[in-house]
């Protein structure tokens, strides 16, 4: 996460320091019962989708993907 708007949000309204926009608002999940599979899906549907990457940036990102959701402190 780069931007601001990239960082979900504490109940305070503060940045999170752990989550992204689309998984945390407000201090709590998005999709509190979403299965790692489930969230798996939806990211790499997104990097697919994500149009300022190119095809080699793509390839990497989606290599790298799985294993560093699987050390997110949500699926610990």
């Amino acid at each position: 996460m780069k931007k601001p708007e990239d960082f979900g949000t504490e109940k305070d309204g503060a940045a999170s320091a752990e989550f992204c926009v689309y998984c945390y608002k407000a201090g709590a999940y998005t999709a509190p019962k979403i299965t790692m599979d489930e969230m798996l899906k939806i990211g790499l549907d997104g990097i697919d989708k994500n149009t300022e990457m190119n095809g080699i940036m793509k390839f990497f990102i989606k290599k790298m993907y799985p294993s560093q959701l699987k050390k997110l402190k949500r699926w610990s």
